[in-house]
């Protein structure tokens, strides 16, 4: 522990605080580094001093949540292109996932949702509400496109590559070890498309991502 003067120094300890610590611990070394222990230290606290701001390390991932929640655009009442709403707030999330990998397979288990989640899907029901979804219809569709957002996001961090030149490195290595004869399809693939100058694997998402809008705007008109 420091001196009384540097404690002074320090922000007093709150849980927003304890929070926002914890998101930068988790963005840093991994959800599996979050301890009590390693989280006090980052704080330059004893552990104990944290339950006297959240009552156990579950209201700690409630909040992180919260946080990634806080971070992503949400749809406003002005906005009369539901398309371009939901398309923004697909690719603001997206970009908070990037920022904070451990929150990808986390963003709808808590059981505790905070303030910034509560806020974030009434916004995106309700822009699919004036929008003239129906209640059911909007459900379906929140559940469609999420499913779709965050199974993007946790195969993008899962690959192996993440630049184009670590992709085009990956590109060769495959084509030495599959060669053309016994996998053209997978050879043609790499060669025509992967391989091409501009290629980027995160660019397939907003391909995805328009043809389930298409498709939500057409059951959606049906729907009149």
């Amino acid at each position: 522990m420091g001196t009384s003067t540097e404690r002074g120094t320090r922000p007093p300890l709150s849980r927003e605080r304890v929070v926002v610590e914890a998101v930068a611990l988790a963005d840093a070394d991994g959800i599996a580094a979050l301890t009590m222990r390693r989280l006090a230290d980052r704080l330059r606290v004893e552990p104990m001093s944290l339950y006297h701001h959240v009552a156990n390390k579950d209201e700690i991932l409630d909040g992180m949540v919260d946080v990634v929640f806080r971070e992503i655009e949400l749809p406003t009442s002005s906005q009369v292109d539901w398309r371009a709403a939901m398309r923004g707030r697909a690719d603001s999330a997206r970009a908070a996932l990037r920022r904070h990998p451990w929150a990808v397979g986390r963003m709808e288990s808590r059981a505790q949702p905070g303030p910034a989640t509560l806020r974030h899907h009434d916004a995106v029901i309700g822009c699919l509400r004036r929008a003239g979804f129906t209640v059911a219809l909007a459900a379906h569709a929140f559940s469609a496109i999420d499913s779709y957002l965050y199974g993007f996001a946790q195969q993008e961090l899962a690959l192996p590559f993440h630049t184009p030149e670590e992709t085009a490195a990956m590109a060769e290595t495959f084509l030495d070890r599959f060669p053309a004869d016994r996998f053209p399809h997978l050879a043609e693939l790499t060669l025509e498309h992967v391989l091409q100058p501009g290629y980027d694997y995160g660019e397939e998402f907003g391909f995805g991502l328009d043809l389930l809008l298409d498709g939500l705007e057409r059951a959606r008109r049906g729907t009149g």
